[in-house]
């Protein structure tokens, strides 16, 4: 593989101008289907199989408002008014008429009609139907609604808008993202001491995710493209399009200052870091694409879309990178007796990297004992992790849909945000049924109130509203739709009794997620123990890859508990309600730290062995090692952490603690597990860490990420004897 990436970045050398026309077409051509294409991105949650599921597709027939989208208008008199009066009752009657001439509405029901008048008599909601899921509703549609709360604004009444047709949030890109790409920059012009070198790397990540996102835009056209989905790429396609870029463009550099030509560099820096991107790219891809086989339409784009931006970032690194160090040339080497250039043609042992490793392998098991401990202490609050997804109470605290839900969790209970829908087939068209079964629930504990049945446009089917006593992502009202779904079934033998509505979608969206982690977990770590074997021809180094991995996972997790389920520096990081933690964020944080994990695990640990291959002495192999690649790691940690961090003010509920889970777990893994637990281990383990048995050593495959060696010496008998 190493010969074939070698001959494409000498070809993207060489011919860089039919390179460069060949992605800029690309990107003409993405970037136009997406206009023509006029997609619309899809935020619907569905969990096919599910009984929640199953009951909403039936009632998208059979009673197309209960399964459609709905918009909630909550109406609030002046201090010392009440509702009822006169003039507000006009003018929330006009508002709805209004309202249910937004495009697509389907029907609208008043505050007499639903009972939703407050006990104090000053709230009251209407409701807008609308045909479809929220995907379905247009931004026409819900500026329409919106605007129509003026002639209630103007009688004096506060009017709010909220309900299914609103997100929890949305993602605008601010000043904190240009800010990280600003750290980014700084990063780069540090590390590289050239302008030129360190613009490299943004121009071609900036143009990897400029076709991810057009690409992906046009595809929403064909296929459901949710908004977490394109900023996840988006996040994701950035951070590792710069990462990428560095590795190779920080090789290529070196080697132009040991005095090779800008071409020959360019291939030889394609063959080696080009082969260890291509295997940290593609390890990335696996983990995110078997989100695949969790089975949630939603999570399978966003591992898709997420997978598609990391091959583009491979993609662009392998090949425009080369083509735009043609046009640079000669101007990429570092200027002799620069910092720059000291550092890439450097063989003393006073760099920093070989400092830190001198230092964190002098007391071996002391830096062992000390970062496991903190890993393990920051771990521990997600022992108590509960998942949910967001809904309008996450969203921020000036929105519309947020003070509607705050208004009515105040005015008519928390359960009221989350209403369940209970669907009664009845056999032979059993009418009593349906009241049977509202009896049963409004016997069961939690429950607030049991609307009276209301059939559909089906015989013997009747629909009944349930409002539990407790928030929508509380435990009390998942142990609700648990009871509901044990006992009204036998209530009326025969019939059929299934629970829907958003909030029984979530919980059972949730619970499927759950269920899923721990064997997604087994299939990633199982993975990285078979490809690290592979690559380094050891035992201990993929165990101990794999342990510190799952450290990692679990220091990012449980700080990520802390901060937005417990609420710990919740206002510094503008969490807007403490809760559960997003359902997908721990399958999203294992997939993601475990393709950067191995980026680093490779980089740092590959240099190692090379040094072990010609040393043979432990100790000092893990000193040079580290020495040479230790700012590489430092710097892409660095780049990555500021890009993933700059997403954390978004105001997008989905995106908020992913973005900050990352973040934290980026900076855990690279700097506590890879340049610091690492070496530590390795030390202790010493001869031992590179020892295979013989016969597994035969029958294995040799899979060389560092691409040829010109002037290695041939590798000795990998097979040690035990210490």
């Amino acid at each position: 593989m190493s010969a074939l990436l070698g001959r494409i970045g000498d070809f993207a050398f060489r011919r860089r101008g039919l390179v460069v026309s060949i992605w800029a077409i690309l990107l003409i051509a993405v970037v136009g289907g997406a206009a023509l294409a006029g997609g619309r991105l899809d935020d619907r949650f569905t969990v096919p199989g599910a009984e929640s599921q199953r009951a909403l597709d039936t009632l998208s027939e059979t009673a197309p408002g209960a399964a459609g989208a709905n918009a909630q208008l909550v109406f609030t008199a002046p201090e010392g008014h009440l509702i009822t009066e006169a003039p507000y009752r006009t003018a929330i009657q006009h508002t709805l008429e209004v309202a249910g001439t937004a495009p697509g509405a389907i029907g609208v029901t008043t505050p007499r009609q639903a009972g939703a008048v407050s006990q104090d008599q000053r709230t009251a909601i209407g409701v807008v139907h609308f045909d479809g899921d929220r995907s379905k509703v247009t931004s026409a549609a819900r500026d329409a609604v919106e605007r129509s709360g003026e002639t209630a604004r103007e009688a004096g009444l506060d009017v709010s808008v909220g309900g299914s047709a609103y997100g929890a949030g949305h993602m605008q890109p601010g000043i904190t993202e240009i800010l990280g790409l600003g750290v980014a920059v700084l990063v780069l012009l540090i590390t590289f001491g050239s302008l030129v070198a360190a613009g490299m790397p943004i121009l071609s990540a900036v143009f990897g995710i400029a076709v991810t996102v057009g690409g992906l835009s046009a595809l929403s056209a064909a296929v459901p493209v949710s908004s977490t989905a394109l900023t996840l790429a988006l996040m994701l396609g950035l951070a590792v399009g710069i990462d990428y870029a560095l590795f190779i463009l920080s090789r290529h550099r070196s080697q132009l200052a040991a005095g090779l030509t800008p071409r020959e560099s360019a291939r030889r820096a394609n063959e080696t870091a080009g082969s260890a991107v291509v295997f940290a790219g593609t390890t990335v891809i696996i983990a995110l694409a078997a989100l695949s086989v969790i089975g949630i339409p939603f999570l399978t784009v966003m591992g898709l879309a997420a997978s598609g931006a990391v091959l583009i970032a491979v993609a662009v690194a392998l090949t425009l990178l080369p083509a735009l160090a043609g046009f640079a040339g000669a101007r990429l080497t570092p200027r002799a007796g620069s910092r720059a250039h000291r550092r890439a043609t450097a063989t003393g042992a006073d760099s920093m990297g070989a400092r830190w490793a001198r230092l964190v392998t002098a007391r071996q098991l002391v830096t062992v004992v000390a970062v496991a401990g903190t890993l393990i202490l920051l771990a521990l609050p997600a022992a108590s992790l509960r998942m949910a997804l967001p809904d309008n109470g996450s969203a921020a605290a000036a929105t519309g849909q947020r003070q509607a839900y705050d208004t009515i969790a105040e005015k008519f209970g928390p359960g009221f945000n989350g209403p369940l829908v209970v669907v009664v087939d009845a056999p032979n068209g059993d009418t009593r049924a349906a009241a049977t079964v509202a009896d049963t629930v409004r016997g069961l504990p939690d429950v607030t109130y049991v609307a009276p049945p209301q059939p559909t446009q089906r015989a013997g089917q009747s629909l009944i509203m349930v409002i539990p006593a407790s928030a929508p992502e509380s435990q009390q009202t998942t142990d609700l739709v648990h009871a509901i779904r044990d006992r009204a079934p036998g209530a009326v033998p025969g019939a059929e009794v299934a629970v829907t509505g958003d909030t029984a979608v979530t919980i059972d969206v949730s619970q499927r997620l759950s269920a899923s982690l721990v064997p997604f977990l087994g299939i990633v770590v199982g993975l990285s123990l078979v490809l690290l074997v592979l690559v380094f021809r050891s035992i201990a180094v993929p165990v101990k890859a794999a342990v510190t991995f799952l450290l990692s996972v679990a220091a990012a997790l449980g700080t990520t508990v802390a901060v937005f389920q417990w609420g710990w520096a919740a206002d510094l990081f503008g969490v807007s309600k403490v809760g559960p933690v997003v359902s997908f964020l721990p399958i999203i944080l294992v997939g993601v730290l475990f393709g950067l994990a191995m980026d680093y695990e490779v980089f740092l640990v590959s240099g190692i062995r090379e040094q072990w291959l010609h040393r043979r002495d432990a100790g000092a192999s893990i000193i040079e090692g580290t020495r040479h690649n230790a700012r590489v790691v430092t710097a892409a940690a660095t780049i990555m952490v500021a890009v993933f961090a700059s997403f954390v003010p978004t105001d997008d509920a989905m995106i908020k603690p992913i973005a900050f889970a990352l973040a934290v777990g980026v900076l855990v893994d690279a700097f506590a597990v890879r340049l610091t637990l690492v070496p530590a281990v390795l030390a202790l383990l010493g001869r031992r860490a590179w020892w295979l048995p013989r016969r597994l050593d035969r029958v294995l495959p040799t899979l060389n990420i560092e691409g040829p060696q010109e002037d290695s010496e041939p590798e000795p008998q990998r097979e040690l004897a035990a210490v």
